[in-house]
């Protein structure tokens, strides 16, 4: 059976194009839903790591960083809904930011059911969301109130039921 390239500079030989699937580029919606997994996954290795290695758990909170950076997503939308506004503010922005995610989960934490306070940072806070999704499936709200491009405020609350 002959071979089949195309040769289109001296030396440097190329496959010819497939008429089928796996040479089309992926769409924008699949590519960003491919980061949102990576990030879910990256947010369950960071719950697994985070007391046991603490190194690991700061370079995947790293790499969840920057797959959100790759998404682009479009802003968020805000959260109409008639919910009670937390007096508690918690201003991240001149925090280290390796201490970020810690000091706010441990927020989070002393929350009594209920209660919740506003988030206010200088990136959208998409791969905490992550975190505490790993962390607290079904047991928190979140909800955008600003979302940048300077500054990001999100509602972050613990359930009546929680």
């Amino acid at each position: 059976m002959a071979s089949q390239e195309l040769t289109l500079a001296p030396g440097r030989a190329h496959p010819p194009r497939s008429s089928g699937s796996c040479c089309a580029a992926p769409s924008v919606r699949s590519a960003r839903q491919d980061i949102g997994t990576a990030n879910r996954l990256a947010a369950r290795a960071w719950w697994v790591a985070r007391d046991s290695e603490p190194a690991v758990a700061a370079r995947l909170n790293g790499v969840m960083h920057h797959l959100e950076t790759l998404s682009n997503p479009t802003a968020p939308t805000i959260d109409d809904k008639e919910q009670p506004m937390p007096t508690t503010q918690l201003d991240v922005r001149s925090e280290a930011p390796a201490r970020r995610h810690e000091l706010i989960l441990s927020t989070y934490a002393d929350l009594r059911p209920g209660d919740g306070f506003v988030l206010v940072n200088d990136h959208d806070p998409k791969p905490l969301y992550y975190q505490f999704a790993a962390e607290y499936p079904d047991r928190f709200t979140w909800d955008y109130l600003e979302a940048g491009p300077q500054v990001w405020k999100v509602r972050i609350g613990r359930p009546d039921d929680a």
